[in-house]
């Protein structure tokens, strides 16, 4: 392994010179102590934060009652989700101080803890009952925890990933979901109901390049196919047995009974389809419910919710979190918190289910959401399919073997966003019947090798 000095220097160099591939999933006085002039005294920090709608109403919902309530003034950065990542990692990695408060995600955490860019909050965690720390579910906890248990960042709100069907056409063709599907029985499942419907496909399945495109689903089939990334030591397995299986499973499952133009659909495009009628499953994030039951959508109310596809696991449904950190060199630490546990707080939540409405409530993060009887109203049709997949989602143990980083979807290494993505253009190339899967994952295994696995094992 490299020496902690170079190390750091490493990853913030891979990392800001990857930040452009990643895809879906954007002052004040005081001291280093947080002794800044906050609270009732009033005082200024600076957020950066991805343009995603949960932070845009956090913004518009600032100055009426964070600010007027605490007198400290935030002044927001909002950008888009590469653009966000590649600025955050700039200001981190050199410590300029800039901004104070950040959103990162459970991919970031990990290695920006390690390499101490991160404040660690538990000092204000042990100082701030009301915040309720026991109240975040587990999964996000352990996801935004360092190597040395310190948490570093709090969620702002959270998804896993689940398997969508429609009701409806189940019932038309005398076809019953089981409550926690083998991707076996999904395979079946989609040959029986391809055009049950006149044009209506069995699956929707991401084939768009990206590592936070087919590789987000593709993965978690890896892994409870019983494959992995790379073994403890750093060894590449990209072309190993059960990653061939995995890989050559959902290729030949999304081109035999996939959706129309898979090799450049991804989230959007397969929410699209799901919307339209045009495919009958879907395999994808938890944060797809609140749109197929949003109020003027053609399927809502004919969706049904189960577990993610499994193998050889118990469980393989992914975790991502938005969650905010703290700059270590930030002045302002002690207002920086304020801002958080502002945000993450249950406090929060309701306020934006009394002022924007229960659907728009950023969840996934905290039990007290998932018991609250507003939002079970008005997510009756998922909520509790959404809460278990998050609660069952393990990331630092995702598969069959050990693994030397955390992360289900995802590696946390600052050298998976280009490494990923450049094999999972091999893979878009085999779902568009350009090459076979045994060609694309050799050549992603020499890509694994040379870009993560030489490196980490030095």
């Amino acid at each position: 392994m490299l020496g902690g000095h170079t190390r750091r220097l490493a990853l913030a160099a891979a990392f800001s010179g990857t930040v452009l591939l990643a895809g879906c999933a954007g002052a004040g006085g005081g001291n280093a102590d947080g002794g800044g002039e906050g609270g009732e005294d009033g005082g200024s920090i600076s957020v950066i934060m991805v343009n995603n709608p949960q932070m845009v109403d956090l913004e518009n919902l600032t100055e009426e009652h964070f600010t007027a309530e605490t007198g400290i003034e935030v002044n927001f950065t909002v950008l888009p989700e590469n653009d966000v990542r590649d600025r955050i990692t700039q200001e981190f990695s050199s410590q300029a101080g800039q901004y104070d408060v950040a959103s990162i995600s459970n991919y970031e955490v990990p290695f920006y803890s390690q390499n101490g860019w991160l404040a660690p909050l538990d000092e204000y965690l042990e100082g701030d009952e009301e915040f309720n720390q026991d109240d975040i579910l587990p999964a996000m906890e352990s996801s935004l925890t360092g190597e040395d248990g310190s948490v570093y960042a709090e969620p702002f709100y959270g998804e896993s990933s689940f398997l969508m069907y429609r009701k409806d056409v189940f019932e038309q063709a005398g076809l019953t979901m089981p409550e926690n599907p083998t991707w076996q029985q999904v395979a079946d499942l989609a040959a029986r109901v391809d055009n049950v419907q006149p044009g209506m496909r069995g699956i929707c399945l991401r084939g768009q390049p990206g590592w936070g495109q087919v590789f987000a689903p593709l993965t978690t089939v890896v892994n409870t196919f019983g494959g992995t990334w790379f073994e403890e030591d750093w060894t590449a397995k990209v072309n190993s047995p059960e990653f061939t299986e995995a890989t050559q499973f959902y290729v030949d499952l999304v081109r035999a009974h996939g959706e129309a133009g898979a090799p450049q659909a991804g989230f959007t495009e397969c929410l699209n389809n799901m919307t339209q009628g045009n495919v009958a499953m879907w395999y994808d994030a938890t944060s797809a419910a609140g749109s197929l039951e949003a109020e003027g959508s053609p399927v809502a109310g004919k969706i049904g919710y189960v577990a993610a596809p499994v193998v050889e696991t118990d469980a393989s449904g992914w975790l991502y979190t938005w969650a905010w950190g703290i700059q270590e060199a930030s002045q302002n630490k002690e207002d920086a918190w304020e801002f958080i546990s502002w945000a993450s707080s249950q406090g929060y939540e309701e306020l934006v289910g009394e002022q924007l409405g229960w659907a728009k409530v950023p969840s996934g993060k905290r039990s007290s959401t998932y018991e609250n009887e507003q939002y079970q109203q008005a997510a009756a049709p998922f909520y509790e399919a959404t809460r278990d997949a998050i609660l069952t989602a393990d990331p630092q143990s995702p598969g069959v073997q050990p693994r030397p980083a955390p992360g289900i979807q995802f590696v946390a290494i600052p050298e998976f966003a280009a490494m990923a993505t450049q094999v999972s253009q091999l893979v878009s190339s085999a779902i568009a019947g350009q090459t076979s899967v045994p060609d694309a994952l050799a050549q992603g295994q020499q890509i694994a090798q040379e870009q993560v696995t030489e490196v980490y094992q030095e």
